[in-house]
């Protein structure tokens, strides 16, 4: 399905009852949302699943870069109100934690819970994004595509097959898409708003994640008072799909604590 904003047309689709609890899924830098095929069949039966693409990802349209974060904070927050969400359970992993975060502070109606995955209120600093943006623009996402990699996965996961998967889903994302978000991260820091907020807040983290290390997650989540933190082994900085068993377990713990269901 398609949902034009007024300044993007953002690709996504709803699984489940619409009468069913809703549960919102944000992916990272360089995915679309095929990023949580392999948790949503072992989450609980009823829930109302929504996917997106993000500006620039996927098959969404794809504005000039540079990206800001508030816009795609209100691309997400439009999107949620055309299909008539309150009250949600938020996932969201890499850039997808920081509109998490954003969205929840602006519309704490539209979320009742948060899931903040390998992300940070901060990620990297201007320059290392300054020559991210740089090196696409000169070289094409291709140029970075094995340092990615080595950052979004383990050592045994990177020997195996499905990584040619991975590696070509970043590279096929669009140019703009790509460096306008890296912007929006690098303008980005959420440390004094976060720390305002109030809810269930579950931080999951990557024992082997090169881009947002655990410390980075716990530091972030621990904002939020009364926040919990989960780390998963022989993962990096996508363990929804290098441990996908664990990472439903996780977030079904974490879904039936808040009676999200």
């Amino acid at each position: 399905m398609i949902f034009d904003t007024g300044e993007v047309r953002l690709h996504y689709r709803v699984d489940g009852p619409e009468n069913g609890a809703p549960i919102v899924f944000a992916n990272s830098l360089g995915t679309d949302f095929r990023l949580w095929d392999k948790v949503l069949p072992l989450l609980p039966d009823g829930l109302r699943i929504i996917r997106f693409d993000k500006s620039g990802h996927g098959l969404s349209s794809t504005p000039a870069a540079p990206y800001a974060m508030g816009a795609l904070i209100t691309d997400t927050e439009r999107l949620l109100d055309h299909l008539n969400v309150r009250d949600s359970l938020f996932v969201g992993l890499s850039i997808g934690g920081m509109i998490a975060q954003g969205l929840a502070i602006k519309r704490l109606d539209l979320i009742r819970a948060i899931v903040l995955s390998n992300t940070g209120a901060k990620i990297g600093n201007a320059d290392l994004w300054a020559d991210r943006i740089a090196a696409v623009n000169k070289d094409g996402i291709e140029s970075l595509a094995d340092g990615v990699m080595a950052r979004w996965f383990s050592k045994q996961f990177r020997n195996t097959p499905e990584l040619e998967l991975w590696r070509n889903m970043l590279v096929q994302q669009a140019r703009d898409g790509y460096t306008g978000c890296c912007a929006a991260i690098s303008g980005s820091d959420f440390y004094t708003p976060t720390s305002s907020l109030r809810l269930p807040a579950l931080g999951i983290a990557g024992d082997e994640d090169g881009s947002t290390p655990p410390d980075l997650v716990r530091e972030t989540v621990d904002l939020i008072p009364g926040s919990k933190f989960h780390l998963i082994r022989k993962a990096g900085h996508l363990p929804c799909v290098e441990q996908p068993e664990e990472y439903a377990r996780v977030l079904t713990d974490f879904i039936y604590s808040t009676g999200h269901v």
